[in-house]
């Protein structure tokens, strides 16, 4: 009996001193090959251009390709779900934004649980959102829109690419006092292009399409925020048009599937980290006025807690409109 019990002690230590080396190891030599990015919305739009630019300071940090793979449809919420589906061994992320990682959960009956079948990386950029709309509208500012809407309800349409685009719209829609028909789209490069041609009428966007409206392709005429943007100081607040509860910003950061160790979402934080400090990423947001989170926010605890509040803050809202998906 005590040659047996010093036996099972002897197979029990040298199994955890293996699992102990194993995770060293891992932590040693991940990643060894290429990571895959899931971008829950088409090629083009804004979470696309940000998921890229964000995967290529990783790659200079990782040493290892970031490959982006678009998945669109439904509000995002099919990629977000074949992400929380994936291994949780660090070689599938998730790029999310306030739309995917909390809109979706109120708006949506979901296949998977949106707070805790994924984890937190980092946050990475916010932005809040602006109206645009066709060149071709003859309105000079937001109340000639606002008057052109309500005598042309019946023909007048704005185009949506995520929930919160359309929770924004049908906020605009309280507000103002109009009606209009709101079209769907898979991906904001094709809702722009729309815009552009004078398909649709207008659309809530990120600040990212505001060099289209300094080429003349389209037109802006309010911001969803408190302060004006120093990229269109021209453009002014919805609250200084006197609709202050038109407001809203949107947020991206990165995932992974439940159980991903923790030293790989250690490693994946501190390539997010370095990534975002690269004075070349840098510029690239801030060309597109998005604004990268406080160095002191980059953290895996920051993204938990904002997206936290913002299910706490959102969710009650959702379930007032009585919205649910169709």
């Amino acid at each position: 009996m005590k040659l047996a019990r010093r036996k099972f002690l002897q197979l029990a230590g040298s199994a955890a001193t293996a699992a102990t080396s194993s995770q060293v190891s891992t932590a040693q030599t991940y990643p060894t090959r290429p990571i895959t990015m899931i971008v829950p919305f088409a090629a083009g739009g804004s979470s696309d251009v940000i998921g890229r630019a964000v995967a290529e300071g990783m790659r200079k940090v990782l040493r290892q390709p970031i490959v982006i793979e678009n998945v669109g449809g439904a509000d995002g919420t099919i990629g977000v779900g074949r992400a929380a589906r994936a291994r949780s061994d660090g070689y599938t992320i998730n790029l999310g934004t306030m739309d995917t990682h909390v809109l979706n959960g109120g708006f949506y009956s979901l296949p998977y649980d949106l707070l805790n079948d994924l984890v937190a990386i980092s946050p990475l950029v916010t932005a809040p959102v602006v109206l645009f709309a066709r060149r071709t509208m003859q309105a000079k500012d937001l109340n000639e829109l606002i008057a052109w809407l309500q005598t042309n309800s019946d023909k007048a349409s704005a185009g949506v690419v995520t929930f919160g685009l359309r929770l924004m719209t049908m906020f605009f829609q309280r507000q103002s006092k109009t009606r209009f028909a709101i079209v769907p789209y898979r991906g904001g490069a094709a809702r722009m292009q729309d815009l552009v041609a004078g398909q649709i009428d207008l659309s809530f966007g990120l600040p990212d399409y505001l060099p289209m409206v300094r080429a003349g392709s389209i037109k802006a005429y309010a911001v969803a925020s408190d302060t004006r943007m120093a990229l269109a100081p021209d453009v002014p607040t919805f609250q200084e048009l006197g609709l202050p509860s038109i407001s809203f910003s949107d947020w991206f950061g990165i995932f992974a599937p439940k159980g991903t160790p923790l030293d790989i979402l250690g490693a994946l934080n501190r390539a997010v980290v370095e990534a975002l400090g690269d004075p070349r990423v840098r510029s690239r947001f801030a060309d597109l006025g998005y604004e990268v989170f406080p160095r002191e926010q980059q953290t895996r605890e920051a993204l938990v807690e904002m997206q936290n509040a913002d299910v706490e803050k959102w969710w009650p809202i959702i379930k007032e409109y009585g919205i649910r998906a169709e």
